[in-house]
């Protein structure tokens, strides 16, 4: 990601910054698209993920849907060309502003989360004498063996609807004549990289869909939902997902009956390995117990560590080229050594500038002996980076910087 002429056009810019490199988004959307397109699969970016304008740009060429998590999502993907028939809306607290809205755009479906809200668009739909298509989501109580902060499939999560609770909805849909019945939707969690839980997940769809069908309703769209995981400590090597793998799961464990559509919704996969947050240290702080660096970055610009204790490679870009070799002359001859830095790498706490003490990106991070304007790499930071940040302290939102 990080060649000399890349660190040097860094060199003159203001940090910090979102880099975003088009080449790796283009080649992960492109194995993605070729492993799901092998079974017929329909793949909807999870535009929550990242929502910047070229990234947006860049999914949509690919072909690719748009799921949608709030009423202005779903206005960003009309306005960068994702088609209406292609556009999917979830989200557990929809407004009544939203929902006309999508209703208005005539979107492919609702992912219902509650009977509630199933009476709510239907009311809404009738009003404007339309017929809204339903997918909806239930809650499998599958365990994604993920951060108990991004799991969503649990019967203690607040998303989707319990199976108890399927009765009600049968009722609700023989009650609402402003409702398409399409299918059913699921989504256990995110950072998922056993894919063992997708197995887990197929048995359950399987279960599901058999009761609707039973219960006199055809279940023509299964919507798996996403959560597939990205490496976070390897991020050069294995810089794309295994998406063979993760579609062969559903293809070998997913009863699919003829005419009928799958479904998914990524996010994180397609765009996290695909941009960095670039940062400058401010100041070194050496201590008898800890070392500091404090950097111009910090959870204003990428939070998932401070919230998530999520782990995300740390680099220093100016020391970087210093770890390798060294000449030395020899007599008459030029010999090279392979002695690096490692005698010099120190361990720093690396922290941001914002008044809290929860904002530390790593503690412990082993780097070259840093110093003030070196500037620092914070990997994969493609998905629930910049759509997260914050004003807070009144910091000023930071700019984008792409490879082309």
């Amino acid at each position: 990601m990080f060649n000399e002429a890349t660190i040097n056009r860094f060199q003159q810019l203001e940090t910090p910054f979102y880099y975003y490199d088009l080449g790796i988004l283009s080649k992960t959307l492109e194995a993605c698209r070729a492993a799901s397109s092998k079974y017929g699969f329909h793949v909807h970016y999870a535009m929550k993920a990242n929502f910047n304008p070229k990234v947006l740009d860049m999914i949509q060429s690919f072909g690719f849907g748009a799921d949608c998590v709030s009423g202005n999502e779903v206005k960003a993907a009309l306005e960068h060309g994702f088609g209406k028939e292609n556009i999917v809306f979830a989200g557990v607290g929809k407004s009544d502003k939203e929902i006309n809205f999508a209703l208005d755009a005539d979107i492919f479906c609702f992912n219902a989360e509650s009977v509630q809200e199933l009476y709510i668009i239907n009311d809404l739909a009738k009003a404007k004498n339309k017929k809204a298509n339903i997918a909806i989501r239930i809650n499998p109580n599958v365990d994604a063996h993920t951060h108990h902060f991004i799991t969503t499939g649990l019967d203690e999560n607040k998303f989707g609807i319990n199976t108890w609770q399927l009765a009600e909805v049968i009722d609700a849909l023989r009650n609402c004549n402003n409702l398409q019945f399409l299918g059913i939707h699921f989504h256990i969690g995110s950072q998922i990289t056993d894919m063992e839980v997708y197995k887990n997940l197929c048995t359950r769809i399987n279960e599901i869909q058999d009761w609707f069908n039973d219960h006199g309703f055809e279940v023509k769209v299964l919507n798996t939902g996403g959560g597939l995981g990205v490496d976070y400590h390897n991020p050069d090597n294995n810089s794309i997902c295994d998406f063979e793998s993760y579609f062969k799961v559903f293809k070998d464990f997913l009863n699919v009956k003829p005419g009928q559509e799958v479904h998914f919704e990524l996010g994180r996969a397609l765009v996290a390995q695909s941009a960095a947050l670039i940062s400058r240290v401010l100041y070194v702080k050496n201590g008898q117990k800890k070392n500091f660096l404090v950097l111009d970055a910090g959870m204003t610009e990428l939070i998932r560590p401070m919230l998530y204790q999520a782990y995300h490679q740390i680099e220093n870009l100016t020391r970087k080229s210093e770890v390798g070799s060294q000449k030395s002359e020899v007599g008459d001859q030029v010999v090279t050594s392979d002695l690096g830095l490692k005698a010099l790498d120190l361990k720093y706490d690396v922290v941001g500038p914002i008044c809290e003490s929860t904002d530390c990106f790593r503690k412990d991070v082993e780097l070259p002996q840093s110093y003030r304007g070196d500037l620092i790499a914070i990997r994969t930071a493609g998905a629930y980076g910049e759509v997260m940040a914050s004003g807070y302290n009144l910091r000023d939102r930071v700019g984008s910087v792409y490879s082309e």
